[in-house]
């Protein structure tokens, strides 16, 4: 990709009316528009950034059987009303609206109730079990407060999966199987070191939940963690009872800031019987389906990962979920020999599959360029001018780690 036909620009200036730390960076180095408090627009850098990340999620996904479809954001007011959750008092994060043909529908913050209703369609027998699905969808929460730029916004990008199982036994193989995808996304992130599955407020049969939490000084929560026992306890259900429970002294716990990045919910029998979902077993017999909902925060993730590794000259990408590996950039570009060269250059790592963003604008001036490499934070800088031709040598630059190093043709592309 060349910088110059990007249609977005970096900023210099921090947007007046934007506190977050991840929200200002993204804004300035051209990965997101604010289009109000709690909304942003992703841009194609942006969307870049969102699609590698649901990339490595997906994979997981798969890998432990689950299929992936979309569902409709409008949801109909009698399927909610089922289970009690229309209603303003019990669910204060809707956004409703009218049908000009009349009724009322809401938008999507969540897809239980639709998506069990919809299995009504494709479970009869035991022999349809289990099930397992997921996709990737805009919600749409009504926020009081939407704060902490994309990691919590009024429409956000968001991984739902949910489990239809014969029973407890089933349910709960998927449950831990499930558990063990969550953290190798986080891992392939590269924040699974600082990340926790960790004990919450219960979900419909189960004393506890589990979220899994990112320390993050941004972050909402305070979680108290072990990391030598690997155990972590949201502070919303630390007490006596469930340090007992869990064999540990609020001494040995470390009570840190962090943000929630996924969830997953048993729900029991539950909502197969509110909904009305059932499957028949060996005998005949109508038996409730055995439901769990598993989220992760697609965009909040983006927005985390920003908070974590930026410094103080802007954002710092992971590899795996950077717009492009390569931001190469091209000095001296007024010289048609060196422009030449450049683009060579430019054209030989295209070939080699590696992803590249060329700065090819010959109007910059250096220092502005390098400004901007730095705060777009792609892992890795080369520098090709009239110098490096000379010597017969490129300019590699870590972005992690700041190291510069001086590198034959040869090398630079076996490094790459």
């Amino acid at each position: 990709m060349r910088q110059s036909h990007l249609f977005t620009k970096t900023q210099k200036e921090a947007p007046a009316d934007e506190a977050a730390k991840n929200a200002t960076l993204l804004i300035r180095a051209g990965y997101v528009h604010k289009e109000m408090a709690g909304v942003y627009q992703w841009l194609p850098l942006g969307l870049k950034v969102v699609e590698k990340i649901k990339q490595v999620v997906r994979e997981e996904m798969n890998a432990i059987g689950a299929q992936e479809m979309i569902a409709t954001n409008l949801q109909r007011k009698e399927l909610w009303e089922r289970t009690n959750r229309w209603s303003d008092d019990v669910v204060d994060c809707w956004f409703k609206s009218e049908l000009k043909a009349g009724g009322e529908v809401g938008l999507a913050w969540s897809h239980e109730e639709p998506l069990a209703d919809m299995m009504k369609n494709h479970i009869t027998s035991y022999k349809d079990l289990p099930i397992f699905i997921y996709q990737f969808q805009n919600k749409l929460r009504n926020e009081l407060r939407a704060k902490s730029g994309v990691m919590r916004g009024r429409e956000f990008v968001m991984k739902d999966m949910y489990s239809f199982a014969q029973g407890e036994e089933d349910h709960t193989a998927f449950y831990e199987a499930s558990k063990i995808a969550y953290m190798k996304v986080f891992e392939r992130l590269g924040i699974g070191d600082d990340t926790f599955i960790t004990f919450a407020a219960g979900g419909a049969f189960t004393e506890f939940s589990h979220e899994f939490q990112t320390i993050c000084e941004a972050g909402e929560d305070i979680t108290y963690i072990s990391k030598d026992r690997k155990i972590a306890i949201n502070e919303e259900v630390l007490n006596d009872d469930t340090l007992k429970e869990l064999g540990v002294q609020k001494d040995d716990l470390e009570a840190v800031k962090t943000a929630e990045v996924g969830n997953i919910f048993n729900f029991g029998t539950q909502k197969g019987e509110e909904v009305g979902l059932f499957y028949k077993n060996e005998a005949g017999e109508d038996i409730p389906v055995w439901m769990g909902s598993y989220g992760i925060g697609v965009t909040r993730l983006v927005g985390v990962l920003v908070e974590k590794f930026a410094d103080e000259k802007g954002i710092i990408w992971p590899e795996t979920v950077a717009p492009y590996k390569v931001h190469l950039v091209g000095l001296n570009l007024d010289d048609k020999e060196i422009k030449d060269y450049a683009e060579g250059v430019y054209a030989s790592l295209d070939n080699k599959g590696i992803p590249v963003l060329f700065d090819d604008r010959a109007e910059v001036r250096p220092g502005e360029k390098f400004a901007e490499a730095d705060l777009m934070g792609m892992p890795y800088r080369v520098v090709v001018s009239k110098k490096t031709k000379e010597e017969g040598k490129f300019e590699l630059t870590n972005r992690t780690t700041g190291e510069t190093r001086l590198l034959s043709e040869e090398e630079l592309y076996n490094h790459l």
